[in-house]
């Protein structure tokens, strides 16, 4: 039976006043949310495209127009709640967005949150309409348990607690099982629990904390979080003072190499490969919880005390570097431990009175007392976003009123797994509203990720955000009172307070559009010091930047938490099925707004379809190249930058950020080093690492980033260990010869004058097989050179290289001669070259394939002129207008969207979408997929368990584009 405790008896109010005044600013009086826009019905049909078997359908489902193909079905399968091809099952979204806000609304009256009935309508209005225009969404657990017979576990986050006793460890095996169970994750420090080097009391030595984790891991490799909905995610910290340090830091690295071993002696050891469960510790995130006081002794080179649980004895002293060093090399190795600062942590702890910060959730961005848990919500930035490019703070503030009075009316609610982490939520009412697409936002206002003007605008946003949040949360203490805990702790909240308005009067505003918004927040952090004093607080905690996965892909969005933008080329679903290659739609918008011209945008847009960067982009000033900067690609952003923008945002949130700072695959254990020791420098909380293909258990695509599966210990590798690392390669290319007697076609043709022949044969299958050219006079070099060409060329088609690849790599070469042929598909040539596999494209590839290279036959062009469309196009004409509405923002504030007819007719929007749409190349289902294919190298991470699809990287986390799942907790 799930053991759960109700957050509603203890949130009786206290110096209640008569209720909030709710203003009515996003919906239309006498005007549903729901009769404002356009509403469809669309067929979900999802499939693994591994194995190809279909894992979910739901015909007919109901979304407004402009929600993406992505969005509706992300959202159809993860959470619309009744058994599939029932009559209780959930159809439409209005029915998902009605169970949960109206669920809400009802607990606010019953709580006396509103001064009247009229308010409680507006409030249902204003929170309906933010949500079914994606202006924001709360974290995963409300939708899936919230207004169902169900639990209502609306927290993400819990953070447990466990002692030094055999009842307490078994207990936190049982307590985190329920809440995988519930859909979230759950983090704990085990730095209480005796080393292996301490005495029991029995006379024996004790087992040490990673031997418990041993259990525990097991048991969340085997529980699905929220039935099937994902994977179970935790955390576990030690803190670094613990005499089991060392054997905590190496515990996944040596799993790695347990890895590489059985990997080596021919087990399936891929992530989610049939032998991976055998190795341990691989279900949680390891962090260290450092001190100010370690963290000098590293600085100064001196010696560290490991203490004893006990009696806080000295056990052993070490040298604090050379365990640093330990710590960076086992990240470089496999990515844990992460770390996270004790000191700035209590430093910014509203609730020290009550009990130290000891541990954080599984992506390390909520951090609270001990037995508590936090829910989630997040904005979607970019909808902030005015036609002018500016951030419009007022309307931003206005959503963060209504979202956290919503938030905080959940805990009224809601259930929690264990009576102490109910006690503590519904005493504390910690929450976390954070935001997503900052990204794209600072892409779209022209604004590089890792500048100055980047930071100013992150830092402004965040400390609105907060401050906002405070502000409305001392209105409620003043309404329904402060939260239980208050006043032992007032001084040090107040305290607290005051230093997010001293951080805010240290931001340096650049521009027009960041000073505006820092005035906002410098107004609502003077209102928090008022109201505050006049009433207290209602949370403990108000903020946090979470990874936003799965909601992310709910609100459209870009980008998700704090992230840059993951690459400049996008995968997109299209309705009636099918798929394009889009540039991301804030490029355009972007160039724009620094001045670029509509011909100027096409090219630009052009190049980055083909290669994926703005290198060398026709007409792009280099100055400019920062706005485009991404995670992954030629131009990725480096590892402090991503460090830089965390601290911009950091000393704005209650809690702490989701992150993980990237890699390349050559960095050093002493660039580690470096990113933790800056990082704990600049103020950080929590700082996570990832150095490509450090993890054996990836799959990884063909191309740069491959995983040589070579020793991450060896500094350097010897001849005999790279001879060895050749043999032990399994999937070598196979010869497909042609048979004996096999169709060809002969092709004569004429280039610039300059005649020949083409002769080409195919397999029994009708692929390309073989490709001989006659040029010249037998005997000269030319044909000497063409016979070696056409040879290799057919060896390596026979062993399995692509034809489109040879076509994409040799068309449009420029060199004589050149010009007018005598084939009426391809009337003009660059070169031998460019005629030669343009005729071969026609001749071997689809038209799906083609289309994807832009090269079509004379009968298609004809058919362009006449219809305005190629034939397998004609579909998918209502993508067209999807992508330009995309491109100008969306809808507007009263949530009209403008018909594809009306944005057809804007030229510039026209010229923007034929540069930046193509047909998805064959065998790609998602961005990450899409920028291997493009650039050739690999992406390191995970296949999504659910659909196949390669995920990709958010916040501390993965999240599959294709079907929502994460591998976290947001």
């Amino acid at each position: 039976m799930t053991e759960t405790v109700s957050g509603a008896a203890g949130s009786a109010s206290t110096g209640a006043s008569a209720g909030l005044k709710i203003e009515r600013v996003f919906s239309t009086e006498g005007v549903h949310p729901y009769d404002a826009i356009t509403w469809e019905r669309r067929d979900v049909v999802q499939t693994n495209w591994k194995t190809g078997a279909t894992v979910f359908e739901q015909r007919g489902v109901e979304f407004p127009d402009f929600w993406s193909v992505n969005a509706s079905t992300i959202v159809t399968t993860k959470y619309f709640r009744g058994a599939v091809g029932t009559d209780v099952r959930e159809w439409s979204l209005k029915q998902l967005i009605d169970r949960v806000v109206k669920t809400y609304t009802k607990a606010g009256v019953e709580h006396g949150y509103f001064a009247s009935a009229v308010d409680a309508e507006i409030f249902e209005h204003e929170l309906t309409w933010l949500l079914v225009n994606q202006y924001f969404s709360f974290n995963s657990p409300v939708w899936f348990n919230v207004g169902t017979p169900s639990p209502q576990q609306v927290s993400a986050c819990f953070i447990l607690s466990v002692d030094d006793s055999m009842d307490s460890i078994l207990n936190w095996y049982k307590e985190e099982g329920f809440i995988f169970k519930g859909g979230s994750g759950a983090g704990l420090n085990l730095s209480r629990i005796r080393s292996s080097k301490e005495l029991l009391s029995s006379g024996g030595t004790a087992s040490g904390p990673v031997s418990f984790m041993r259990g525990a891991d097991a048991s969340a490799g085997t529980i699905k979080s929220g039935g099937a909905t994902r994977r179970a995610a935790k955390m576990v910290v030690l803190d670094v003072d613990h005499p089991d340090i060392v054997e905590f830091v190496e515990t996944k690295a040596r799993e790695e190499d347990k890895i590489r071993a059985l990997r080596d002696a021919g087990f399936d050891m891929d992530l989610g490969g049939a032998d991976i469960t055998s190795v341990q510790y691989q279900n949680a995130n390891n962090s260290v919880r450092v001190s100010d006081e370690f963290m000098r002794a590293v600085e100064d080179g001196t010696d560290f005390a490991l203490r004893g649980r006990m009696h806080n004895e000295v056990i052993e002293t070490v040298d604090a570097r050379e365990l640093f060093t330990k710590i960076a090399k086992a990240a470089w190795e496999c990515a844990d431990p992460g770390l996270q600062y004790d000191g700035t942590i209590n430093d910014w702890h509203t609730n020290p009175e009550t009990g130290r910060i000891t541990a954080s959730n599984p992506c390390s961005e909520y951090m609270s007392l001990d037995n508590s848990s936090c829910n989630l919500a997040s904005l979607n930035l970019l909808k902030f976003l005015k036609d002018d490019d500016t951030f419009d703070g007022e309307l931003f503030a206005k959503a963060v009123e209504v979202i956290i009075t919503a938030m905080d009316i959940s805990i009224c609610f809601a259930d929690f797994p264990t009576e102490a982490i109910g006690k503590t939520t519904v005493d504390y009412r910690q929450l976390g509203i954070g935001y997503a697409n900052l990204g794209a936002l600072l892409m779209a206002m022209g604004l590089g990720y890792d500048s100055d003007g980047g930071r100013a605008m992150a830092a402004a946003i965040t400390s609105l955000m907060t401050g906002t949040s405070y502000k409305r949360s001392g209105e409620l203490a003043g309404v329904v009172g402060p939260y239980a805990g208050y006043a032992r702790n007032a001084d040090a909240h107040k305290r607290v307070m005051r230093k997010h308005q001293a951080a805010n009067d240290t931001v340096r505003t650049l521009g027009i559009a960041d000073r505006q918004v820092h005035q906002l927040a410098t107004a609502a952090w003077a209102d928090v010091q008022t109201v505050g004093a006049e009433h207290g607080f209602r949370n403990a905690q108000a903020s946090v930047l979470a990874p936003t996965g799965t909601i992310g892909f709910m609100m459209d969005c870009d980008t998700t938490g704090i992230e840059p933008d993951f690459s400049l080329v996008k995968f997109k679903k299209l309705v009636g099925g099918g798929s394009m290659q889009i540039v991301n739609q804030t490029v355009p918008r972007a160039l724009r707004k620094m001045g670029y011209q509509p011909e100027q945008v096409e090219a630009i847009l052009a190049h980055i379809a083909e290669h994926g960067h703005v290198i060398d982009a026709p007409g792009l000033k280099t100055e400019h190249y920062e706005v485009f900067d991404c995670a992954m690609g030629a131009r990725a952003l480096k590892p402090m930058g991503h460090v830089r923008m965390m601290a911009a945002a950091q000393p704005f949130l209650s809690g702490a950020i989701s992150k993980t700072v990237n890699l390349p695959e050559d960095a050093t254990v002493e660039e580690i080093e470096d990113i933790y020791l800056q990082s704990w420098k600049l103020g950080l909380k929590a700082t996570a690492v990832y150095r490509d293909n450090c993890k054996v258990g990836q799959p990884l695509a063909t191309g740069k980033g491959d995983n040589k599966g070579q020793d991450s210990n060896a500094a350097a590798t010897t001849e005999a260990t790279e001879t060895k690392t050749i043999e032990k390669i399994v999937y070598a290319p196979t010869r497909k010869r042609l048979p004996k007697s096999r169709v060809s076609r002969t092709t004569s043709f004429t280039v610039g004058g300059a005649e020949g022949y083409m002769t080409s044969g195919a397999h029994d299958d009708g692929q390309l097989g073989e490709v001989f050219l006659k040029l010249g006079k037998q005997g000269s070099t030319l044909a000497g050179v063409m016979d070696a060409f056409s040879i290799a060329v057919s060896i390596g088609l026979q062993y399995g290289v692509p034809l489109e690849t040879y076509v994409s790599k040799f068309t449009n070469l420029r060199f004589e001669p050149a010009g007018l042929t005598d084939d009426p598909d391809v009337r003009m040539a660059q070169s031998l070259m460019d005629y030669v596999w343009r005729r071969l494209a026609l001749d071997y590839l689809s038209f799906e394939t083609r289309e994807g290279l832009g090269i079509y036959s004379a009968d298609e062009r004809q058919r362009y002129l006449e219809t305005g469309s190629y034939e397998p196009l004609v579909e998918e004409t209502g993508s067209a207008a999807e992508l330009i509405d995309d491109d100008l923002g969306g809808s507007d504030l009263v949530g009209r969207v403008a018909s594809a007819s009306e944005r057809i007719e804007t030229v510039d929007a026209v010229e923007v979408e034929s540069a930046a749409e193509t047909k998805a190349p064959q065998g790609v289902h998602t961005s990450a997929e899409l920028m291997e294919k493009i650039t050739g190298t690999a992406v390191d991470s995970p296949l999504c368990f659910t659909c196949g699809t390669k995920m990709r990287p958010a916040g501390s986390c993965y999240v599959c584009e294709g079907c929502g799942s994460t591998s976290g907790c947001s």
